[in-house]
Parts: structure tokens; sequence; C-alpha cells
């Protein structure tokens, strides 16, 4: 392993700080490393392998269409394609779906279908108002919409006329409106700055605001959307309903894909505004398309809730017993504790002892694991946490 961590520091650019090791294998909610230790997985590639590792029917699916065709261009019909925006639209309030291959590439999407719209059906509105704290992606576009600097300094400066509000402050977003804007994106559930849930009230004055000053709402819901909250999209959590939303993630369950889904009315792209070439290719939604019908036909939303209901509870005993855990906070199965000093070393003290976790910001643990977990896995990974605190 310490050759192949050589091999990678000479050929790849050095964007991430990688474990010195790789995983090799995984079944359900378990991986293995080269050596063959297994580790409980509470990461799930941040919040992506919804259905974990070998689902009988995620493979059988991909499997299938990787025998017929991988790839083909957009300039042809494509069934897959087809039927996933169909269950997407079909058990939402959306009524269009456009296919990339990221969640920031998503972003990209509702940014220029947002600036579209405002230049013409609002005067050629063009400003953007987003978040502190939010983080929306890498891209220039994605990253001039993210609320932290420590992702935006190398890089400004960035695209123009984005603003920004304090989360869950209404009065704050309601100063920053003018006729100028087109669009507001938010994340109901700030994933990267730490895992902070929206208000509903906040959220509701949020859509009555875009409503009256035509507005478009897009939601991000990259992190917390296709079942992470115990329902198909978190803002049904908060009866809120935005004109487009951004997924990514779970919805390909390992697979590379992106979608933005928008209401018939704010559906304004034409041949020629946008694209992606390998955006919705046949396997990519092959493999999504079984993640939907998990969640939509197998009961797995209503096994995630629980599963969230059941780890909340968990933490919130873990925290009673530990006073350097300062908060619980989170939805569903995307869940964050918050320590009152730096976590790094209880994650590798986790990892040691079998358990993958990762952080969302310096002080808060980030529980995302696949939505197939089950109560027995919950305890053994608050076991292993609770040691390690100790």
């Amino acid at each position: 392993m310490e050759n192949l961590q050589k091999k990678a520091n000479n050929v790849l650019m050095h964007t991430y700080n990688s474990l010195p090791f790789s995983l090799v294998s995984g079944k359900g909610c378990y991986v293995k490393d080269s050596n063959g230790k297994e580790y409980l997985d509470f990461i799930a590639g941040i919040a992506v392998n919804a259905l974990g590792y070998n689902h009988p029917e995620f493979n059988k699916a991909i499997k299938k269409q990787l025998e017929n065709i991988i790839h083909y261009s957009n300039l042809f019909l494509n069934k897959e394609q087809i039927e996933l925006a169909e269950k997407l639209t079909l058990n939402s309030h959306f009524d269009k779906a456009f296919f990339c291959n990221s969640g920031t590439e998503s972003v990209e999407a509702a940014l220029k279908l947002a600036k579209k719209i405002g230049k013409t059906k609002k005067n050629g509105a063009w400003k953007i108002v987003a978040m502190h704290q939010s983080f929306h992606g890498r891209t220039t576009g994605a990253l001039s919409l993210t609320g932290q600097k420590k992702y935006q300094s190398p890089f400004v400066p960035l695209i123009p006329g984005v603003f920004f509000a304090e989360f869950n402050n209404f009065d704050d977003l309601k100063q920053k409106i003018d006729s100028d804007v087109c669009a507001v994106i938010i994340e109901p559930i700030q994933g990267e700055g730490g895992i902070h849930p929206a208000d509903k009230e906040y959220l509701k004055k949020v859509r009555s605001l875009c409503t009256k000053e035509n507005i478009v709402l897009i939601f991000d819901e990259v992190q917390s959307g296709i079942g992470r909250t115990g329902y198909l999209f978190a803002h049904e959590y908060f009866d809120v309903y935005p004109d487009v939303i951004c997924l990514a993630k779970g919805l390909g369950g390992g697979l590379p894909i992106g979608a933005i889904l928008s209401t018939d009315k704010f559906s304004q792209f034409e041949p020629g505004d946008h694209a992606a070439t390998f955006g919705g290719n046949p396997l990519v939604c092959s493999g999504a398309n079984a993640v939907m019908t998990e969640l939509l036909d197998n009961n797995l939303i209503e096994h995630a809730k629980e599963a969230g209901v059941y780890l909340k509870q968990k933490l919130i005993e873990l925290q009673g017993k530990k006073s350097s855990i300062i908060n619980i906070r989170g939805i569903g199965l995307m869940m964050g504790i918050e320590f009152s000093s730096g976590i790094s070393g209880i994650i590798s003290a986790c990892r040691e002892k079998g358990l993958l976790l990762v952080g969302a910001g310096e002080k808060v643990i980030r529980f995302v694991p696949p939505l197939i977990v089950t109560k027995k896995e919950i305890d053994k990974a608050l076991d292993i946490l609770e040691n390690v605190i100790k």
C-alpha cells in the first residue's frame, strides 16, 4: 500500500488528502480494504451509496444494461432516461427533468436556467441570492454560490451578481431582494456547512416571497434528496415546494449522475441552451432506476425514516453521557453531532476500530450511512464511537 501511495503522489494532482489505503470490496453496509480489514461504512461515498454495496437488484440492472448498450448520444431517445424522469416527476410536483453527471453540474444547470428565466421573463433580472455557510460545488458557477470563503478565496474573482444572506434569517434575505434578483438558492439542510436544517417557517416565508416577486426558488438537495431524510425529497418534510431542485449523490447509487427537476412554468430550456454529453446515459439511468424502485416500491423510504428516528434517539442518548457533544441535529439519515473541539482524532480512532465516519467542518461528525442500514448496525456504530470518546 505504501507503493500505491507513492504512485498516487507521482501521478495524481493533490486535490484530496486521501487515506493511505484503498477499499477493494463491499457488501451491504460493510467494506473491506486491501489488507482484508472490514469496516462498517457510515460515509457511503458521502451520502452516495444509497443501497450500500453489492445490492442484488442494483447489480442486476446495470449488468443487464452493460450487456446491451452503455452509452449513446442524447441526439437519440433514451428509454432508461425517460423511465427515470417518469419516476421522478410522477412522484413529485415537478414536470420536467434534465440529467447531467454530478451535483455541481446540476447546480450549474439550475443557475443557467434561472438566468434565462430572469432574462426572458423578468426584464433581464440576473442576480442570485445564496446563503452563508452553503456549499453548492467547486466549478466556477457553483463555487460562486458557495457561501464559504475558504473554498472561494483562491479562485476570486468569481461570477458577479451573487449576494449572500444569513441562513434561517428571513429579514436578512428580504433585504437582499430587489427587482434584479432572478433566483434564490437554498439547501434545506446545509451539509458541508455542518448539518444545519432550515426552519420550516423560514422556508415558508421564502417560498411566499419568491412567488410574490417572481423569483425562481431553487433547492439544492444533492445531499439531502433521494430518501436521505425519510422522504423522497427533503422539501416534503418541510412542506415547502421549490420551482427547481438539484439532485445527485444517492440518485445514482454509486454511478455518476446529476439532475434538475422543474415545474412546467420554469422549464425554459430550448435546444442549444444546455446539454451534457454523458448526462443520463443508459447505464447510469439503469442504476438510478433500480435505486428509485427500491425507494418507491420496496419500502426503502419508510425504512430510512425509521432508521433515522432510531439513529437520532441513540445519538441523543450518547450526548447525555458525553459532555463533549454539544449538539445533535439533522433529519433522517443525514445527522450531525457537534463536539466542543476538533473531531479528526475521533474519526481516526473510529476508523482503527472498524467504523468509517466523515466530518462536516472541524467540529461536526456527519452520519450518512446507506439507506439500508439496520438498527443493529447503528448500535454497533454508536458503541464504537462511545468507546472512542471514552
